[in-house]
């Protein structure tokens, strides 16, 4: 299902109905991906819900077993496509007891890059060009990670895919990855990455697809996100059942969102004096009480289940973290 991007520019990739089955079973089903040009698009689900297959399918490393991709309006099939995109998929795949110009000069030799001056390019892009003969297997993550993004940029793709690049790094690689990501964007490099830190994602993806089992769950954009991830006042009570009727009975307007049998999420509430008094009042016995900001590991993980919503008394499908 789609929702959430509306078509601004064009598309860097499309997917139409792709789907993977291994063993009777689809790891990737019906997926309908639209990734803008110029997007950081953040690409999010629970391990095993599908991402690093639908990443390997974009990347070639893996075959659809049916559907469609489509790069910048044309089949992923052809070679102009497959060069306009480079790929870091789980690893860099280095040779240990090469530098990182050895590393790269034989990337370019694999590819047929005859420009003796691209590995020079990609490796100052990435920080890597001052490493000397320092071997590949004395790298830390971070720098083989760095190393991995410049082979991806050995061609000068328009599209980078990159599958977990920040998973086991330092605060500072993680910064310093971050740092680089942003720099390639500007510059106009499309980016879709994965990964399970959430927190450092939403500092970078102007958009974000949600993939659940292997479907995809939503499509949104930063600011669409920003709209949905509003303030919310939390309480945790004795009495669910009693609190909930006398909330939507003497506040209309306000939204709740029952996270278990103790707690709820009030949206809309700007302050608490109020709904103090009335469950005071009330004989309602208050354990917590406080305002909160969803962020988007909260959506994320409310976008994962389904728990009642009700507004005014109707019923909808939502949970809370």
């Amino acid at each position: 299902m789609e929702q959430g991007i509306k078509k601004q520019s064009a598309l860097a990739v499309e997917t139409i109905s792709l789907s993977k089955i291994y063993n009777g079973k689809a790891a990737v089903s019906h997926l309908d991906m639209k990734v803008q040009e110029g997007a950081i698009y953040g690409f999010i689900g629970r391990n095993g819900a599908g991402k690093s297959t639908t990443l390997k399918m974009l990347c070639g490393l893996a075959r659809p077993t049916e559907g469609e991709i489509r790069l910048f309006g044309k089949s992923a099939d052809t070679p102009i496509s497959a060069r306009r995109m480079g790929c870091l998929i789980e690893s860099a795949g280095l040779y240990p007891h090469m530098t990182a110009r050895q590393n790269a000069v034989m990337k370019a030799k694999c590819i047929g890059l005859t420009d003796p001056e691209a590995v020079d390019r990609v490796l100052e892009a990435t920080g890597m060009n001052n490493t000397g003969k320092k071997k590949a297997k004395l790298f830390s993550m971070g720098m083989r990670q760095r190393l991995g993004i410049a082979l991806a940029l050995l061609g000068n793709p328009d599209l980078l895919v990159l599958d977990e690049p920040i998973n086991g790094l330092d605060p500072e690689s993680v910064r310093e990855i971050r740092q680089l990501i942003q720099r390639l964007n500007e510059a106009g490099k499309t980016f879709i990455i994965s990964s399970h830190i959430l927190g450092e994602l939403s500092k970078l993806s102007t958009h974000y697809g949600i993939i659940k089992d292997g479907n995809l769950v939503e499509q949104i954009t930063r600011e669409e996100l920003e709209q949905k991830c509003v303030d919310y006042f939390q309480i945790e009570v004795d009495d669910v059942n009693r609190t909930l009727p006398l909330i939507t009975e003497n506040m209309p307007g306000i939204q709740t969102e029952v996270c278990d049998n103790a707690t709820i999420r009030l949206y809309g509430l700007k302050e608490a004096s109020g709904l103090n008094q009335l469950l005071i009042k009330s004989g309602i016995q208050v354990y917590s009480a406080g305002f909160h900001h969803m962020d988007l590991e909260d959506y994320f993980l409310a976008r994962m289940d389904g728990i009642r919503h009700e507004e005014n008394g109707n019923s909808l499908a939502k949970k809370c973290q």
